[in-house]
């Protein structure tokens, strides 16, 4: 059956009761506010409804919505409506491939793994309310456009967008935008959960480290008991490259059937993993951040982190930094970086071309294609399918890592191919640490009228039809080589 409604937001009818600060209630101004985000990102206006717990107007099939959005609070998981509303939706997908994505759950005041229904407790989750990190108090939102609120209710509504339009993408065209872990095939990092005051960072750190291309575990909520505790992050940790942790105020949650904490938990088996990668000489690393405000840690708290101290010390692999936590994010991205080139070069024997070309000449670029590699050398590609800014960081990190680069001329016109050559000039401005080897345009389609402005670039020109420039290519690899 036909999608006629992109999303469905169900919530108890107390969380949108106006207050005296609002003029009108929490879930609207929520639907006001995703209305307008997703608008932006699909070009039209979405379908967004709305249906509270006595709402007998709104009563829309439940296999034309393509994405169920419940407003968790008290009053949801102790409303049977909701909670059948819920449960009609879930039996109605559970066999769809992509049933995970469909159910995006939004926290309107906190709840336990423990209070919600069995079928929300491994999804995703989006927290939209102020958690004072000093008092512990709990807040919503009044102010939606004040510093605080941006911090974390936007962002949160980005994420959310972004969910509902990769669900849409897949049901209504049968596929969703490349993932970014696709497109850049880069480390994959355990960013461990963290306590209560420390939630928006950890949130701000996950999706930077997206942005740049790395695929972020977990990617649903831990389980609340030792035993599949334990089982999740192993199994987490198993498939990542590195960990990070961030250690505040808060000792964090208590995993049932134990008394030890949840941030303890993961740091030991991240411990274990570090051990066992070091005896099958792998590669695995840690990375430790401590919050320098500290002054509201409990004593068990800062027992903890003297532990890890001293622990971190002797511990191989592992680096710990109590600093600010903007120089600890560009620490973070620096030793990330810096392990990707270094691995390029590993693969490579410190040979990495960049094949820079447009979509429409794919076909045609294809024997040059052969001739490289066949010659040894790890080519890097430009990529088309994606975000743009996607495909905008692809770009600048294949400039970062390459040795030489050849600019690939078809069909594209010269004014292209200047655009590509006076961006390899502002190679360096873009974290290059050694220089380009070599560069060269490359036709396939006859001559280039005017030379002389790419040869002032340090631009070897190799031209002709497709057999003179793939032999003169050749030549070209050869003096690389050597």
């Amino acid at each position: 059956m036909a999608i006629e409604i992109d999303a469905l937001i169900i919530f108890a009818d107390r969380d949108n009761v106006a207050t005296s600060n609002a003029e009108v209630g929490w879930v609207l101004q929520f639907k006001k506010f995703l209305e307008v985000m997703l608008t932006q990102l699909l070009g039209e206006k979405p379908n967004i409804l709305l249906k509270g717990e006595y709402d007998t107007m709104t009563s829309p099939k439940l296999d034309n919505v393509a994405v169920l959005i419940p407003i968790l609070s008290k009053d949801f998981i102790q409303s049977q409506r909701c909670l059948e509303n819920l449960d009609s939706f879930h039996k109605k997908i559970e066999s769809s491939p992509d049933s995970s994505k469909r159910i995006l759950k939004v926290y309107k005041a906190p709840l336990s793994l423990q209070e919600q229904p069995a079928q929300l407790r491994e999804l995703p989750e989006y927290r939209m309310y102020q958690l004072d990190p000093d008092s512990g108090e709990i807040r919503e939102y009044i102010d939606y456009f004040g510093a605080d609120a941006g911090r974390q209710y936007w962002m949160e509504l980005i994420d959310i967008s972004y969910g509902i339009r990769e669900v849409l993408a897949t049901i209504k065209h049968g596929t969703a935008t490349l993932p970014v872990k696709n497109i850049y095939n880069r480390k994959t990092i355990y960013l461990a959960e963290t306590g209560d005051d420390l939630t928006v960072q950890r949130n701000i750190i996950s999706r930077e480290l997206q942005r740049l291309g790395y695929a972020v575990l977990p990617i649903h909520p831990l389980p609340g008991d030792l035993t599949n505790l334990e089982r999740v992050v192993r199994k987490y940790l198993s498939v990542s490259d590195v960990s990070i942790h961030l250690i505040g105020s808060a000792f964090g949650k208590i995993a049932d059937g134990t008394d030890r904490s949840v941030l303890e938990i993961q740091d030991k088996l991240a411990v274990e993993k570090s051990v066992d990668a070091k005896l099958k000489l792998g590669n695995f690393s840690r990375l430790i951040w401590i919050s320098p405000k500290l002054s509201n840690a409990s004593d068990r708290q800062k027992k903890f982190i003297e532990t890890l101290k001293r622990d971190a010390e002797v511990q191989e692999g592992t680096e710990i930094l109590q600093t600010l936590l903007e120089d600890f994010k560009s620490i973070i991205r620096e030793e990330l970086e810096d392990a990707s080139e270094k691995k390029i070069l590993e693969e490579t024997g410190g040979r990495a071309i960049y094949l820079m070309h447009d979509r429409i000449d794919h076909n045609a670029v294809k024997p040059f294609i052969e001739l490289i590699e066949k010659a040894g050398f790890n080519i890097l590609m430009p990529a088309f399918d994606g975000q743009l800014l996607d495909l905008r960081h692809r770009h600048v990190e294949n400039l970062r890592n390459l040795d030489a680069a050849i600019i690939f001329k078809g069909k594209v016109n010269e004014q292209w191919v200047r655009m590509k050559a006076l961006e390899l000039l502002k190679a360096p401005g873009f974290g290059r640490k050694k220089p380009i080897i070599a560069k060269a345009i490359v036709t396939a389609t006859g001559l280039i009228a005017d030379k002389e402005p790419f040869k002032d670039l340090d631009l070897r020109v190799i031209d002709g039809d497709q057999q003179q420039s793939l032999n003169a290519l050749r030549s070209f690899l050869q003096e690389f080589e050597s």
